[in-house]
């Protein structure tokens, strides 16, 4: 394969779903290049006088970007900065999104400065390796990923998905008559033995997409590393597949757990060179032939209702993403659009990046007195995790055979799973059972053989998040549910 930017990507137009091939270019929309050019009497859109929004001006006080007392400390005169956009354009700043546009129906792609920032990020980090890539904005990964659906899939398709996915996603495919399959996992993600076999013995038309949440796995809390993306990738493009790659929680990846509390201190990531290259290879960092799709969002990163993202690819297929976005969501919200921008702008690329790093640290600290605390109140006899080195979650295995009523109940892992979540809400305290994310799709033919985990027979995990409340409630919330396990078993 060609390496480097000296190259275009490859042409995988006939992926596309046949919804996506028959969308046409809207006349009304071409019709607005034309809107505030000179001279002219525009007279052709619905757009209400700019006169008439209600919002002169929006201000937020947000950190200033050293973040020196820490991400989350509270704002003080010397901490922090006050940004403010106006209706009008000379009112404002460079480089901001007036009011008066951001508020006024429009670039479906996003506005030009909120995109150009983020293509520069997005070079930064990632280096996408060839030259027709480009990004454009959407409503956040859901929305991202209901439109990548719908523009590479119609009813009947199949899709490959983890072994277990967010509920969330796979019901979105479900909704559009989509056959979620699975590929089987281990506890640090896809095994590609288990991909490669599973395509080699298809029958019929092969599936167009692998879905995957490659960082901080929802809800395994599992990441693949840099070798098996890279085997994926490889085996992706022998069976001409595109990879959607859903990274909400790729800039929340963490030092490795050790229980060594001095060594924590010790393990810490401080300059933008050292943190980009801390950084677990993106499947778009590898695919020289533009058949990554990559689903990227503020969600985890700023706050979840700013309701923005965007999406990575080579520009042929994001072009049809954009004629399906302008009959659905039109734009992102302005009011996002301009305040996220103004945000960004006053950081800058360097200030981002500060803050990326204190999130890390954070999640880092965080992840590490859940781990701590299940060490010391989850019953070891029945009980085992693998701390995880991304994301908001952590998942715990339990050996379901070793339970008083295993043989009552048939050998049951989902009956014994449904005892301990029962138990936990008594006790009050809520983790998630690990069946409720299961993929159910089936291949063609039906899976067999396959590699997995024999530990799985017997065993079944519940999902726990660091990130929702604060660490004296996540320290008790987890003594509670580890008691909860040990009165089922009989250990309390």
């Amino acid at each position: 394969m060609t390496q480097g930017k000296s190259h275009k990507s490859k042409d995988l137009t006939h992926l596309l779903s046949g919804e996506a091939k028959s969308r046409q270019n809207s006349p009304l929309k071409d019709a607005f290049k034309y809107y505030k050019l000179p001279g002219m009497t525009f007279l052709g859109g619905g757009l209400p006088l700019s006169d008439y929004f209600p919002f002169n001006k929006i201000s937020a006080d947000v950190p200033t970007p050293s973040f020196t007392k820490g991400i989350g400390a509270p704002l003080t005169d010397e901490t922090k900065t006050t940004i403010e956009v106006f209706k009008k354009p000379e009112q404002n700043e460079p480089n901001q999104i007036e009011l008066a546009r951001s508020l006024q129906y429009g670039y479906t792609e996003g506005q030009p400065e909120i995109i150009s920032f983020l293509k520069e990020h997005t070079d930064m980090v990632h280096k996408v390796p060839y030259e027709d890539w480009d990004l454009i904005a959407s409503v956040g990964n859901t929305e991202s990923w209901d439109s990548t659906l719908r523009t590479f899939c119609s009813r009947g398709d199949s899709i490959l998905v983890e072994e277990y996915s967010f509920s969330s996603a796979l019901e979105t495919s479900n909704g559009q008559g989509i056959n979620n399959v699975p590929v089987t996992m281990d506890d640090y993600g896809i095994l590609p033995e288990a991909l490669e076999k599973l395509l080699a013995n298809w029958v019929g038309n092969k599936p167009k997409l692998l879905y995957t949440i490659s960082t901080g796995q929802n809800p395994t809390g599992s990441s693949l590393s840099a070798e098996r993306r890279k085997r994926i990738y490889e085996i992706a493009c022998k069976y001409d597949i595109i990879i959607v790659e859903d990274e909400p929680y790729y800039f929340l990846q963490m030092e490795t757990y050790t229980k060594d509390k001095e060594a924590r201190k010790a393990k810490t990531v401080h300059g933008h060179e050292e943190f980009l290259k801390a950084m677990v290879p993106s499947f778009i960092s590898m695919d020289v032939e533009g058949r990554v799709i990559r689903l990227d969002s503020f969600s985890k990163v700023l706050a979840p209702g700013l309701r923005f993202g965007w999406i990575v690819g080579q520009q042929r297929l994001l072009e049809r993403y954009v004629r399906l976005h302008e009959v659905s969501i039109q734009c992102p919200s302005g009011l996002t659009q301009s305040m996220t921008n103004s945000l960004l702008q006053s950081w800058g690329q360097s200030g981002y990046l500060d803050w990326l790093i204190g999130l890390r640290a954070e999640y880092t600290h965080k992840r590490d007195v859940a781990i701590d605390s299940v060490e010391e109140f989850f019953p070891k006899d029945v009980c085992s995790y693998v701390p995880p080195v991304a994301g908001m979650f952590f998942t715990v295995h339990i050996d379901v055979s070793k339970h008083p009523k295993f043989k009552e109940l048939g050998e049951d892992p989902i009956q014994i799973e449904s005892l301990i979540y029962e138990q936990g809400i008594k006790q009050g305290a809520l983790m998630i059972p690990g069946s409720w994310f299961k993929s159910e799709g089936q291949s063609t033919p039906p899976q067999k053989n396959l590699p997995s985990n024999p530990a799985q027979k017997t065993s079944v995990f519940f999902r726990g998040t660091y990130a929702a409340v604060p660490l004296d409630q996540l320290v008790l919330g987890l003594k509670k549910f580890g008691k909860a396990v040990s009165i089922e078993f009989g250990l309390d």
